[in-house]
């Protein structure tokens, strides 16, 4: 199966690919997003991964996230049984970013027609990712909106409580040690533009040329991993800041304070971020900007932390954090500087 161009037009399959490209500009988005922000910036605090709600003894955490266009891959495939996990994953990882254990977890999907077998996947999906996370599911709500909605969406809400104490400070500090979590896969991020490279290469049901899947779309719709289980050692190793390795790529890692982040042992990338890059001509710049190329989630802490965390958990020493250059904060990395 193959997607035809977005733009109504035909792709130059010689063209380097970029995500604004695909139709998502992360530049416009993040303007937009800063937009909406400053107009209910009075609302409540936040964090960079969580709203609070000040409680007095502890604090009401919420995140909200979607699948986004991976939703496509499920539909293209006829496969929604993993899409649920997506869902909880995207919204339980930021919460546990910044220091709080999700508790609680609400669904949203938009239809333009119901279809039993498809909701019962996607509810199949979300069950598995609650159970993984270790979160309850209590409810949610199906919207029948045919002039609205193309097809589906699906996105949701998760909610948790913390104390000051539990809220990780949020600042990394020169001098930290950077220990990274492998990532599942591509995630939930640059789907849009994964698709399209999936286009210029055959389809989703063509072979996929590297280990694990049968399929490309089988590799592109591997689900989100979830770091819930990364919570107590974060805590217990004094974890100045976390980074959920989501939409922007490695350029997440400013999130954690502007500082010169020298990631000189990245993880190794999946064979699915070569094939994108191959069947998309995109350049490395572009697909550490938009992918998280192998590692979903880094933690910076102190160097006498450091060791106590890698040793008794699955991360690995990736890095360094270093004082920011007279040109402000970066993310140096595989001989590039985001």
């Amino acid at each position: 199966m193959t997607e035809s161009d977005e733009n109504g037009g035909e792709d130059d399959n010689g063209a380097e690919l970029t995500y604004a490209d695909a139709g998502v500009d992360i530049e416009d988005s993040e303007a937009a997003t800063a937009a909406l922000v400053g107009a209910v910036s009075e609302v409540a605090d936040t964090t960079e991964y969580a709203g609070l709600v000040d409680m007095g003894d502890r604090y009401l955490a919420l995140a909200t996230d979607g699948v986004g266009t991976k939703l496509l891959v499920a539909e293209a495939l006829g496969d929604y049984s993993t899409v649920g996990i997506d869902c909880i994953a995207m919204n339980v990882n930021d919460l546990v970013a910044a220091g709080v254990e999700p508790a609680a977890f609400v669904d949203y999907l938009a239809v333009d027609e119901p279809d039993e077998r498809r909701e019962a996947e996607l509810g199949e999906g979300l069950a598995a990712g609650a159970e993984a996370a270790g979160v309850a599911l209590i409810g949610g709500e199906t919207a029948v909106m045919p002039e609205v909605v193309m097809d589906f969406d699906l996105a949701g809400t998760v909610a948790g409580l913390a104390t000051d104490d539990d809220l990780l400070p949020g600042e990394a500090e020169a001098g930290d040690v950077l220990v990274g979590f492998r990532s599942s896969g591509i995630h939930s991020n640059g789907l849009t533009l994964a698709r399209k490279a999936a286009d210029r290469a055959g389809g989703f049901d063509e072979p996929f040329p590297g280990d694990g899947y049968d399929t490309v779309g089988e590799a592109l719709l591997e689900p989100t991993r979830i770091y819930a289980y990364l919570l107590d050692a974060l805590h217990e190793y004094d974890a100045h800041a976390a980074a959920h390795v989501t939409g922007g790529g490695w350029t997440n890692l400013e999130r954690m304070g502007e500082f010169r982040y020298e990631v000189t042992d990245p993880l190794p990338a999946h064979d699915v971020f070569a094939f994108v890059q191959d069947a998309g001509n995109v350049s490395d710049e572009e697909m550490h900007r938009t992918f998280n190329m192998g590692t979903g989630f880094v933690v910076a802490l102190p160097e006498d932390a450091a060791e106590g965390l890698v040793d008794n958990s699955d991360g690995e020493r990736i890095g360094r954090v270093a004082d920011p250059s007279e040109d402000g904060g970066s993310v140096e990395i595989r001989g590039l500087s985001l």
